[in-house]
């Protein structure tokens, strides 16, 4: 579901990066010196790059010709909480267009709101956080892992062809447009929330502190009691095997049809490449060209061999900047509370 600069104007594209950006810094603000611990800086890190490798995974929708990647908010907030994950996914979409060129870079805006902004600050907390409250289980997170993931989904797809028909892209009528993004969506929602779900189950399993502090605040006190825990370095580590193995190998395996987004286009434009001209577009265009040194996951050449390249090269950029980005705001959290003691004492 990442947008291309044609689908959008200029100023409905500046609209959505002042949004986002503003989402972003309030979940700066917003996040707790104690929400990024020492465990939590390394997860937060993880967690992106698994989640940039697994958006490489194509997978078929049957019977449409249409294929679907996960998007990872909900699960990213449910590993972090929601202000944390929303860093965590704003970095892997801005790797994603500044290096390998997959969403339009004055689109940014749009695909960090529709794609982060929506789950991470509106879904996860009014209904999953519900869902799983007073105490979550297995069935709890099944269920809210397949309902809010497409609660997401679906405000994400409305989103796009709603910031689209306000850009009066007229090759793509909102009526047309939207009778076939919703339900491919719908089908693609499904399949990321029972993904979802199984990972956060995985979690829940090996350590129910981190979804229970991300959700509550708390700790599962009847859990702690039955069994010990797993190492938290176990959990770190299978993930960092997740986004290995699914950058490296799986993403070659990818779905050689279009995307939801593109597939939707297709349908109602006859193409999925929409030409913009202007020099706004032509500046963003060249911008973007400048920065990505592998547009499409792939090499120059475009032998269609990049893929698992792109991967390890991405997910690493994932880890480095969401690590970073975490560290940074759990040093300077810890420079404000201590300044703040001594200014009392």
């Amino acid at each position: 579901m990442h947008m291309a600069d044609a689908l959008l104007s200029p100023g409905v594209g500046g609209g959505m990066y002042a949004a986002s950006v503003a989402a972003i810094a309030i979940s700066a603000a917003k996040i707790k010196k104690d929400d990024l611990g020492e465990s939590k800086v390394p997860l937060m890190a993880v967690s992106g790059a698994m989640d940039f490798a697994a958006q490489m995974i194509n997978f078929t929708i049957p019977a449409t010709g249409s294929s679907g990647h996960i998007g990872g908010g909900i699960l990213l907030a449910a590993l972090l909480g929601p202000f944390a994950g929303l860093l965590a996914l704003a970095a892997v979409l801005v790797i994603q267009c500044l290096f390998f060129a997959d969403g339009g870079l004055l689109a940014l805006g749009c695909n960090i709101f529709n794609m982060g902004v929506i789950p991470c600050l509106f879904i996860y907390p009014l209904a999953f956080r519900r869902v799983l409250s007073p105490s979550p289980n297995a069935k709890r997170i099944w269920a809210g892992s397949v309902v809010c993931v497409v609660a997401s989904l679906q405000l994400g797809a409305f989103g796009v062809v709603a910031e689209t028909a306000a850009s009066g892209v007229t090759e793509l009528p909102f009526s047309a447009f939207i009778l076939l993004m919703q339900p491919i969506h719908l089908a693609i929602g499904v399949v990321e929330g029972l993904v979802t779900a199984a990972i956060l189950n995985f979690v829940y399993a090996a350590r129910p502190e981190i979804l229970t502090s991300a959700a509550f605040g708390t700790r599962p006190q009847s859990a702690a009691k039955t069994r010990k825990p797993a190492s938290m370095k176990k959990v770190i580590l299978a993930f960092a095997c997740v986004a290995i193995v699914a950058g490296a190998a799986l993403s070659l395996l990818a779905s050689p049809y279009p995307d939801g987004l593109e597939w939707s286009m297709e349908k109602v434009a006859g193409t999925a490449g929409l030409e913009a001209g202007g020099g706004v577009f032509e500046s963003f265009a060249a911008a973007q060209e400048r920065l990505s040194f592998m547009p499409g996951y792939d090499f120059a050449a475009g032998a269609g061999t990049g893929a698992p390249v792109a991967g390890i090269i991405g997910a690493a950029a994932v880890f480095a900047a969401a690590g970073a980005a975490g560290l940074v705001i759990r040093v300077c959290k810890k420079k404000r509370r201590a300044a703040g003691a001594a200014k009392d004492a």
